[in-house]
C-alpha cells in the first residue's frame, strides 16, 4: 500500500499515512480540524535485473558515436541516371568531309 503525505492549510501540520488505493483521501486535520491537502513528492525507483545498467545493453558501442549512414548517393551504390556519352569532337562521320 502506498504512503501519502498530507499538510494542513491552517496549522501546517505535516504527516504521512499508509492508505489503500481504494481509501478516500483525508480532508480534515486531527489537530485543528483545518483543511488538509495532499503533498506530492518524488518517487524512489529501484531498477533490478539485467538490462538496466549502462554496460548491459550497449554491446561495445557508445551513443556518442555517429550512426552509420545508409546514404543512397554514395559512390558504391549504382547510379539511377545513365553516364554521359563519350565526346566525338575530334572525329567526323559526315559524308561532307570525304574527298570527291
Amino acid at each position: 500500500m502506498p504512503t501519502y503525505s498530507y499538510a494542513c492549510t491552517e496549522c501546517d501540520n505535516r504527516f504521512d499515512i499508509v492508505q489503500s488505493f481504494s481509501d478516500d483521501a483525508l480532508s480534515t486535520c486531527d489537530r485543528c480540524n483545518g483543511k488538509l491537502r495532499k503533498l506530492f513528492n518524488s518517487v524512489g525507483i529501484v531498477f533490478k535485473g539485467s538490462g538496466f545498467y549502462r554496460t548491459d545493453s550497449r554491446n561495445g558501442s557508445t551513443s556518442s558515436e555517429p550512426a552509420k549512414s545508409s546514404d543512397s548517393g554514395s559512390s558504391n551504390a549504382p547510379s539511377s541516371t545513365p553516364a554521359p556519352a563519350p565526346s566525338t569532337a575530334g572525329t567526323s562521320t559526315s559524308a561532307s568531309t570525304s574527298a570527291a
